[in-house]
């Protein structure tokens, strides 16, 4: 079978089971467990589907249960496919499917305020009143930040992992008691509600899921900082309005490549002479690629992930001037996995609230992105973005300090 000798090729280290739907077993690799991961196809036409399009035909039978993995779970196998994979495609008819994609995204994806909302809603409004249940079942406690956790050394939990990215970013930032601050894709509010209390600041969030914004004004009033923090469902480009400090972490994958202009025109609008503006956005290592098809499909419409590239040419077009640049590596597929892990544990409650289809679906995202994030070419850029000199620091001291 041509798909076997595909992932032979592939396996470079270690090695799986590959069953036909005839029961036919085809040995790829170089098998170390007695028990090696065995994927079990029980559709007659997957054997050609998964060379021609692999990225969506996968999860997707995957999700309609013509696919089984036995002697190990899903996360197992994609780590160990994409460790041998890297940052290779799996054959030249995937990559091809992949650039006919992207062009033809490129031409009808717009990311107008309308269009924004509704991807907005799609992921973060699903199912309404039990969209804002299902974070619950997985975010961190604390703070329920869906974004990339700070994993230090001694870093243990998933909490301790948000806390420390918060902490990073409002040092980053370099804020003072008293200013005027706004977020840029608000969340849930977990960052709003740190800044307010640890600068005594007043800080607006903005966001288009009705959900979160209805979830942080609750929030907001039950810690009692509804004096300082206020939100406000709107698009970024509706804001009015100057601020000390602007900061947006994973909004900007939503943005769309047509509107980076606009977005950093947005910003600079909006950023006082001598402000800071901090951008944290997942980002790919590599040259500008094909958005991921399952995940545009199923998880996150609109979206794509930038290369740096991408991000810095329409930052010198408005003029502004990046300050400091980091690149966060290994933090987001740890982050990914303790979300898998707490989804997993709850995956009951999660298919009692949709279906087993949804539970299929979502624990193939996490699972995924965080293989893409241990070996792939996914990471995480931290841009600190100024108006002008004055604003920026000569040294990293005032963030390690």
């Amino acid at each position: 079978m041509i798909l076997a000798k595909v992932l032979s090729k592939i396996y470079k280290k270690n090695g799986i089971i590959l069953e036909d739907s005839s029961g036919q077993k085809y040995i790829c690799g170089d098998p170390q467990k007695e028990k090696p991961i065995t994927i079990k196809l029980l559709k007659e036409n997957l054997k050609w589907k998964l060379i021609l399009d692999p990225e969506l035909e996968f999860p997707e039978a995957y999700m309609r249960n013509e696919i089984l993995i036995e002697n190990g779970s899903l996360e197992e196998f994609l780590m160990s496919l994409i460790e041998n994979l890297g940052r290779e495609e799996i054959t030249t008819a995937s990559y091809l499917s992949k650039k006919i994609y992207q062009s033809v995204r490129f031409i009808s994806n717009f990311n107008l305020p309308g269009k924004a909302r509704k991807n907005v809603e799609h992921h973060y409004d699903i199912g309404g009143d039990k969209g804002e249940k299902l974070y619950d079942i997985f975010l961190d406690t604390k703070h329920r930040q869906y974004s990339c956790g700070y994993w230090k050394k001694d870093t243990k939990t998933l909490e301790e992992a948000q806390q420390n990215k918060i902490d990073h970013i409002i040092k980053k930032l370099n804020i003072k008691s008293g200013q005027k601050i706004l977020e840029v894709g608000c969340g849930w509010g977990g960052m709003a509600f740190e800044i307010a209390r640890q600068k005594g600041c007043e800080v607006k969030g903005i966001s288009l899921s009705k959900n979160q914004i209805n979830y942080c004004n609750r929030k907001a009033k039950e810690l009692k900082l509804d004096n300082q923090v206020s939100f406000e469902l709107a698009d970024y480009r509706e804001v009015k309005g100057e601020y000390d400090r602007i900061y947006s972490v994973g909004m900007f994958e939503h943005v769309g490549k047509k509107f980076y202009n606009a977005f950093f025109k947005s910003i600079n609008k909006l950023l006082k002479e001598n402000g800071i503006f901090l951008l944290h956005t997942i980002g790919v290592v590599d040259k500008p690629s094909p958005p991921n098809k399952f995940i545009n499909k199923y998880i996150f419409p609109g979206g794509v992930c930038p290369s740096l590239s991408q991000i810095v040419k329409p930052i010198e077009k408005t003029g502004l001037i990046v300050a400091d640049t980091e690149t966060l590596i290994r933090h987001y597929d740890k982050t990914l996995l303790s979300w898998l892990n707490r989804f997993m544990e709850k995956k009951d409650l999660v298919k009692d609230m949709f279906d087993e289809k949804f539970v299929k679906m979502w624990s193939f995202y996490l699972a995924s992105c965080a293989a893409a994030f241990r070996y792939r070419d996914l990471a995480v850029f931290q841009l600190q973005i100024v108006k002008n000199f004055n604003a920026a620091r000569p040294t990293r001291d005032y963030i390690y300090s």
